[in-house]
């Protein structure tokens, strides 16, 4: 009905008793997440403030609802053992005359949690119609107390005339296909698009999991399967961890989207596909996806599915490139020893006893191959757009603000997304678990909210030159299929918008005097300790919130060019070229090469004619 996903608000809740503030009934939702310390004021269930059969939980569904079932689970806590192993069940049309769900003549008791995370569903023998329920536990963990995480499963039965159903409802005019996709539907759903839009669509793959599950994306982009000369590459990728299924939906929407928007004559869609080359990538972890589809989204709980299948966290599975850069910078090794971009992966985690994921490896291998300039990673269980970096910079420090030289930047790209979210900057809206990003305008620091080394978001800035930033695009992992349109409407815009960022700051071309582009020039900007390079062709994008900027361009061999570009406020990126030419010492070198690096010796007739002109001149 919406307790998980919050479509149930907190004054539809009661109780009968509290433990305190903190494990009130608002607190007794399926899967809501505790805080760190055992008094924090968001805890992680409803706790009854006596342990006796007399307390309840209530849900007021405000309109009369066929009420199916309820699953539970015990207290979301590091410190607390809590749970309920029985309760009853009871159900009201006005909350004072109560009737309990019976077995013929005797009450039914439904078995509750044997420990507190995973979820227990019970369906009732036959659907029972009310506006009220009560669950009533009759026993609990005997080294715990009443402390319980719920969920109610029910259809609100039709009522025009609901003034809270009209207000709470959201509806799309999006033709389509909202449901839960397994690996064979996923892979089918792509063939779809692929067909319906094949002049602008391209199936692939970058590898394979630990299953052998390929990981397949979609281009999308006029000229599909090309690279082409000053069009900026854009990347968006889903369900690293496998539980959190609502972003591969979206970016399965997305491409549905895209495609028929396309052919209706969009001129949006339009623009973005013919100046952008667009990959997404719906499913990073499918063996995980696939642990967490076959429970179901109710049953899934907040973990199950979530790492790859040898037990590895995929985002934070990189090599830590944050030590090495900092490291460097504290040893004054940059600029002369090492460069502050283009971080190189240390030998030991190349190798194969390192323990990194086979779809880690795969991810990076892509990342190397594409001249990514933007890339966002669809996550859940939250509301809030992360930027880098994520690991905090003090040692030993567990949060921390750990800017990085584009600070700037990555705050408004990460303030387009949440700023267009129908949710994450609302003040009004309750918090998912502890924090209240809304506060913040919906964004974050990583290494402020919490650290986390080797964070797929600071690899890719470290390593490559593209910004990654992550999305939390709901509070509900795994949200019944039914929630999806609302969740399409509330994240359609910010998908587009955060598309569009690809073409702010500034973009050219690195060519010789020949007119031949320069690959791996390195591409600065004064004030920002952070470079970039060109790719293939001699192409660069650097992305730059508007202002007056001094940029240089050079590369190995080449004399050092530098000029002023202007980034203003309208979408599009400002045209900056350079023609750098090669430096005397490089070209001597080339002609010593081009000898053998013997002394240039010139031909006897030559050397005669050259030394009788001389004579004639008079020198």
């Amino acid at each position: 009905m919406g307790l998980e996903t919050l479509k149930i608000d907190d004054f539809q809740l009661h109780a009968s008793t509290m433990k305190r503030y903190g494990l009130g009934a608002h607190r007794g939702r399926l899967n809501i997440q505790a805080g760190l310390y055992e008094d924090d004021l968001h805890d992680g269930a409803w706790c009854a403030g006596r342990d006796d059969p007399l307390q309840w939980f209530e849900v007021d569904a405000r309109r009369l609802t066929k009420f199916t079932g309820v699953i539970t689970q015990g207290r979301s806590s590091l410190w607390s053992s809590d749970w309920v192993t029985s309760y009853k069940v009871m159900v009201s049309n006005d909350s004072h005359t109560w009737i309990i769900l019976k077995n013929g003549s005797r009450d039914l008791i439904f078995s509750g949690n044997r420990e507190k995370e995973i979820p227990v569903r019970n369906i009732f023998p036959t659907p029972v119609v009310a506006r009220y329920i009560r669950v009533n536990p009759r026993s609990w963990f005997s080294g715990g107390n009443i402390c319980m995480r719920v969920e109610i499963l029910g259809c609100p039965l039709p009522d025009p005339n609901n003034y809270y159903h009209r207000r709470n409802e959201v509806t799309t005019t999006d033709d389509l296909d909202f449901r839960h996709h397994n690996y064979k539907e996923m892979r089918q759903l792509m063939k779809v698009v692929n067909e319906m839009c094949p002049n602008i669509t391209r199936i692939y793959n970058i590898g394979k999991s630990h299953n052998g599950l390929k990981l397949y994306a979609i281009e999308i982009s006029d000229n599909p399967g090309e690279h082409e000369v000053g069009e900026p590459e854009f990347r968006y990728m889903a369900g690293s961890h496998g539980n959190e299924v609502l972003g591969r939906e979206l970016l399965l929407l997305l491409m549905q989207f895209m495609c028929l928007e396309y052919l209706s004559g969009n001129t949006r869609i339009r623009h973005l596909v013919e100046e952008t080359r667009i990959h997404l990538l719906p499913s990073v972890n499918p063996d995980g996806y696939e642990k967490a589809f076959e429970v179901g989204s109710e049953l899934s709980g907040w973990s199950l599915g979530r790492w790859s299948h040898d037990g590895i966290d995929i985002h934070h599975n990189f090599p830590d490139l944050n030590s090495i850069l900092w490291e460097a910078e504290a040893r004054k090794w940059i600029p002369r020893k090492m460069f502050n971009h283009h971080v190189p992966i240390p030998e030991w985690y190349q190798t194969k006893n390192a323990s990194v994921a086979v779809e880690t490896r795969a991810l990076i291998a892509w990342m190397e191959k594409m001249p990514f300039v933007l890339g966002g990673n669809l996550q859940g269980g939250e509301l809030v757009v992360t930027f880098p970096y994520d690991k905090t910079r003090s040692q030993g420090v567990t949060r921390e603000q750990t800017p990085t030289p584009d600070d700037h930047v990555f705050r408004w790209l990460a303030f387009s997304y949440a700023s267009t979210h129908r949710l994450m900057t609302d003040a009004n809206r309750r918090v998912c678990h502890t924090e209240d990003f809304a506060k913040e305008d919906g964004t974050i620091n990583g290494a402020s909210w919490h650290t986390a080394a080797g964070s797929m978001n600071d690899f890719s800035y470290l390593h490559t030159n593209c910004f990654e930033l992550s999305m939390y695009v709901g509070c509900d992992k795994f949200p019944h299929e039914s929630e999806l349109p609302e969740e399409w409407e509330n994240n359609r815009e910010s998908l587009l918008v955060f598309m569009e960022q690809v073409h702010r700051g500034i973009k050219g071309v690195v060519r010789d005097l020949h007119g031949r582009g320069i690959p791996n020039a390195i591409i600065s900007v004064e004030g920002i300790n952070h470079h970039i390079r060109t790719a293939t062709d001699g192409d660069y994008w650097r992305l730059l919130n508007p202002g007056e900027y001094r940029v240089s361009a050079r590369a190995e061999g080449y004399s050092l060019t530098s000029k002023k570009c202007e980034v203003g406020y309208e979408m599009g990126a400002t045209r900056c070229d350079f023609t750098i030419g090669r430096t005397n010492l490089s070209r001597i070198k080339e002609i010593m090469e081009k000898f053998n690096k013997q002394p240039i010796r010139l031909p006897v007739r030559q050397l005669q004619a050259h030394t009788s002109r001389e004579r004639r001149l008079g020198t």
